[in-house]
């Protein structure tokens, strides 16, 4: 047993082809939560402040699709949702329809303490987040021109875009900066446990590229896209539909709880045989402190580290 921890900032159609101003600022972002949860795990601190710590500062880039990062619904605004999820009280908070809320994990968190419930949505989460003082901007601080530009070539597609979806060729004037190759940045999560095996797991995203208002994903959904008990804790991504359908994080603990399968085995299976191929990826670790990280789509941006001293920061 010891401690362990992964991170992850979106799967999806991720071209070999991703040009490096587009690769090596998520890498290097990897790289630097992935420190940061290290550290303070290293300090010993409760997995349920690491996987907040470190998803806040997956929020603060940019780079992925939550919080500042976050992709435009329809009307070009912005939805995020965001849960966290103590494995030992099976403790959890979730948030959906923030559009002012800088760090939307972080309110999660606040439900999960400061209320009665699980869930709270769009203006009653916005009123929540006022009331418990979090962090506000104004909403049009998320709606960078990065994803005004994804938005446009979605609606002139007519299609919603998933994570790391190809792009749409011939549609973007030639003076635009459109990331080729990258038409929606990930969803981001981390999971962890300290070497006493308690557990933790944490997910926030802006959505898909042109959802229709009110839309709500897999990451806000208890034992879709987040999930954690005593034996496991996971984070999923990819296309919430489809994680929704197939209870993709409770099915992980499911299998280890009443079938005995070990935290690889368990994943490989949900991965590979519960959600078709291309729709979902996912981290997670174990009270043993095991780790892994498989996904049945192109690539999945994601970082992981264990006490004994593996890593990985990987791609494809």
């Amino acid at each position: 047993m010891g401690w362990a921890i992964a991170l992850q900032g979106g799967a999806g159609d991720i071209p070999l082809s991703l040009p490096p101003d587009r690769k090596q600022p998520r890498e290097a972002a990897l790289r630097h939560c992935l420190q940061i949860g290290v550290s303070a795990l290293k300090a010993n601190k409760p997995p349920l402040d690491v996987v907040e710590l470190v998803v806040r500062e997956l929020e603060n880039n940019q780079n992925f699709n939550a919080g500042r990062g976050s992709v435009l619904t329809s009307n070009g605004t912005v939805e995020m949702e965001a849960c966290i999820m103590d494995g030992n009280t099976k403790k959890c908070g979730a948030v959906s329809g923030l559009s002012t809320v800088v760090n939307p994990i972080s309110l999660a968190r606040l439900v999960m303490e400061k209320t009665p419930h699980i869930y709270l949505a769009f203006d009653a989460a916005e009123a929540f987040a006022r009331e418990q003082g979090v962090e506000t901007v104004d909403a049009n601080h998320f709606i960078t021109p990065e994803n005004v530009e994804r938005l446009r070539q979605a609606k002139e597609a007519n299609r919603v875009q998933l994570d790391y979806t190809q792009p749409i060729t011939g549609t973007a004037p030639k003076e635009t900066s459109a990331p080729k190759g990258d038409s929606q940045i990930g969803t981001v999560g981390c999971v962890a446990v300290d070497n006493m095996g308690n557990l933790a797991t944490a997910t926030s995203t802006g959505g898909f590229v042109n959802k229709m208002v009110g839309r709500i994903g897999d990451t806000p959904i208890i034992g879709a896209g987040t999930y954690a008990n005593s034996l496991c804790a996971v984070s999923a991504t990819g296309k919430g539909e489809s994680i929704i359908k197939a209870t993709v994080a409770r099915d992980v603990a499911a299998l280890m709880e009443y079938k005995g399968l070990s935290l690889k085995e368990a994943a490989a299976y949900v991965i590979q045989h519960c959600v078709a191929k291309g729709n979902a990826g996912l981290v997670a670790v174990s009270a043993e402190g095991e780790v892994t990280m498989p996904f049945n789509t192109t690539g999945m941006f994601r970082a992981c580290a264990t006490e004994d001293g593996y890593s990985e920061i990987g791609i494809w």
